[in-house]
This record gives structure tokens, sequence and C-alpha cells, in this order.
């Protein structure tokens, strides 16, 4: 199901939702800088507040998130200044920004950004080149000293194996380049759970999949994820349906007791001679998450 905006002609690619003190909070990709919606009903109309960064130079900002740690929010994203696109961190006394004293959080190519804070410390998902054989980006975690010094000891927690997780039609070097991005991570009971998105958002196999660990050890580099296969093949949690396409970067957030994702789509859709045009909006669906396993409850256009 669509989510519905006060504004038309926006779209919400990677949206990430965040509740404080009640209200509801959307951040999503853009070109100028994060923007923002608030809500007081995760169903109701979510109102445009605009861009919300501060940062002077840069463009083409991908995949904010943000979390509170005391009375202070932090925004993890990153753009494009100088030839180079690392992750970043800003902060502020408001989930509304204005996120200001930014600081590169990596020297390299880094992206999608998920900050968890467990009972023993604050961890970073997020997405980098790997070390294997397999060309593309893949999942990490990283455990931080305060919420903006990592301690720069990545661990390479899961990576691309199928056919649908490529990235086409780009190559490296003459060789497709595979892509798992958009890490969320979260803990129900004795499980825990880390969902991404997969492939390209253009195909039809662009996907979210997940990775379970039955563990309450909050030291998550410490943690064992495997990827939930169907008798060792793939088997995307949210894909292509009759209704939506381009499924794929979510977050999840826990309302009224019941699991939510909220993730981009596109309606199917018209042939564009000038190539693709962008038109992700931010969708929701209920999960049922239980005993290491999740499903996905999709509709078109009810609750």
């Amino acid at each position: 199901m669509k989510l519905t905006f006060n504004i038309d002609n926006k779209t919400q690619p990677d949206p990430f939702i965040f509740e404080d003190d009640g209200k509801f909070y959307l951040y999503v990709t853009a070109m100028d800088g994060v923007e923002a919606y608030e809500s007081d009903d995760l169903f109701g109309t979510w109102q445009y507040v605009g861009v919300v960064t501060a940062f002077k130079e840069g463009c083409d900002f991908w995949a904010p998130a943000v979390i509170r740690i005391d009375d202070m929010y932090y925004m993890y994203v990153s753009y494009y200044q100088d030839g180079k696109r690392p992750l970043r961190v800003a902060c502020s006394t408001s989930p509304l920004g204005p996120f200001t004293e930014e600081k590169a959080l990596y020297d390299y190519f880094s992206i999608d950004a998920h900050m968890v804070q467990t009972d023993e410390d604050l961890f970073l998902w997020y997405v980098k080149a790997g070390s294997t054989n397999v060309p593309g980006v893949r999942i990490f975690v990283d455990r931080f000293i305060d919420p903006y010094t990592p301690e720069h000891d990545p661990k390479e927690v899961l990576v691309p194996e199928f056919d649908e997780e490529k990235f086409t039609p780009a190559c490296v070097d003459g060789k497709v380049w595979y892509t798992l991005e958009g890490p969320y991570w979260f803990q129900e009971g004795e499980w825990q759970y880390l969902m991404y998105s997969a492939g390209c958002y253009q195909d039809d196999t662009y996907h979210i999949g997940y990775a379970v660990a039955k563990s309450t050890d909050g030291n998550l580099k410490a943690v064992d994820f495997q990827k939930v296969k169907n008798n060792g093949a793939f088997a995307p949690l949210i894909i292509k349906n009759e209704f939506e396409e381009g499924t794929g970067h979510h977050s999840v957030i826990k309302y009224k007791g019941e699991y939510y994702a909220i993730y981009h789509g596109r309606d199917y859709a018209k042939p564009n001679a000038e190539g693709y045009e962008e038109h992700r909006t931010a969708r929701v669906c209920k999960l049922t998450v239980a005993d290491g396993k999740i499903t996905a409850e999709r509709y078109e256009d009810h609750v």
C-alpha cells in the first residue's frame, strides 16, 4: 500500500522510518539534501517538511538513517562531493534538523547506513565493496566508539551469491557487478534479523531478502547471520508482483504491536524513450515475525 502524502509529484526513494515521542518521521533520498516528512499516524497523511540537512556542498544525498542517542539526533547519509561518496554523520537537537556538525566516517565509497544501539555498544550496518572475487558491494558491520567515531575494523556479514543479485548492466573490468545493500537490523526475542535489498532497482529481480541469527549477543560483530533461502535457492521476501515493481530499499517499524516494512516501489512504468525516470514512492506492508521467519503481507490499497 502506498503511503499518503500532502504533496504531489514527489518521490520517496530509500525511505527511513523513525518514531520519536509518538510522532513519525520519514527521511528519503533527494538531490539537494535529505528530504523529510512527518505524521501523527503511520497510516495517515504525511506532511512534507523539506530539506533537513544543512550541508553547504555536495549533491545526490542517498539513503539517510536517523538514531536518537540521549537528547541528540544523528543522521547517517552519503552524498557525492569532490569525486567521492563516503558515509557521513551529522547531528541535531531536533528530528527535523537542521543536521549540522558534519563528519566523513570513511575515506572510501560507503552507503546505506543503519546505526543501532545494543546493550553492548553502537554498531553501524553499511555497504561497501567486498574482499571476495565477486565484484560488487555487500553488507558490513562496524563498532563505533561514539556516534562520530568508528573503530575502522568492519566485519563482512553478507555477500552476493545469486544471479538475481546482479546489478545489470553495470560491469567492472568486464565482470558483472553484484549489489547487496540497504541493511536493516532488528531483534525480536531470541532471534536477530538482518533485512537487505539486492539487485538493480530498474530490474524485475530487484528485491528485499533477509538473514537470521538465533542469538541475543549484543556484540553484533560476533553474530553469524545466515541468508534465508529456499532449499539453497533464491528466496525473496518482497519482489515485483501484479501491482508494483522496483520494490527494494526499506526500513522497519513496530507499530501497535505489529511489524511493518516501509519500502520504495513503483507503479508499473510506461516505456520512456529518454531512459529511466525516478518514480519510486514509499509504501508499507505488514510483516509477521516469529521464530526466525518473516512473511510479508502486501496489499494494493488497503490495510
